[in-house]
């Protein structure tokens, strides 16, 4: 199966997109760019607006990448240079033990995929969004802009942790 040289994985938070971008580049050998490392500095302070934008447009300019995160603002400037789309489909109550399970493991530390100066952290309205934004809201729009972007792009949305590891397994025993 050939995905391309420039993959995008976009899903809820807790999904476990930065995980599957990590494996995707050990696979592929294309470059990981987290993009919530790129976006936040030390201390959760987030990049200006109008800078991150800039930032979007350098990063999906290179030839090859795989990117995770959601960023709706920047979301068509990522799926009109994208080649293959994966959207992490999960159910949200999944989600949610995840990123629970994640604050426990990364307590007072920052995770691989982020800025160093940025521990782990969870607060109600990151919690609101997993459970009730981003069910409601954020996929719906998310899956429509999809339908826009569908024609010359290859779109995987995987509905389930198995899913996502049987797509992996038959990826790693295939030249990509």
């Amino acid at each position: 199966m050939h995905l391309g040289h420039r993959i995008m994985i976009i899903g809820s938070g807790g999904a476990g997109k930065s995980t599957l971008a990590r494996r995707l580049g050990e696979i592929t050998g294309l470059p990981v760019i987290h993009l919530d490392a790129e976006n936040w500095q030390p201390g959760w302070v987030e990049t200006p607006k109008d800078a991150w934008r800039r930032k979007v447009e350098e990063l999906t300019r290179r030839d090859r990448w795989v990117m995770d995160g959601n960023y709706g603002g920047t979301l068509p400037i990522r799926l009109a240079a994208a080649e293959t789309v994966i959207v992490l489909d999960y159910p949200w109550w999944l989600c949610l033990g995840r990123v629970v399970k994640r604050r426990v493991i990364y307590h007072g530390r920052t995770r691989p995929d982020l800025t160093p100066g940025c521990p782990e952290r969870m607060d109600g309205a990151f919690l609101k969004w997993i459970c009730v934004d981003f069910p409601r809201r954020t996929r719906p729009r998310l899956l429509s802009l999809l339908e826009e972007y569908r024609e010359g792009r290859r779109i995987l949305i995987h509905r389930s942790p198995g899913e996502t590891r049987r797509w992996l397994a038959e990826i790693e025993g295939s030249k990509v």
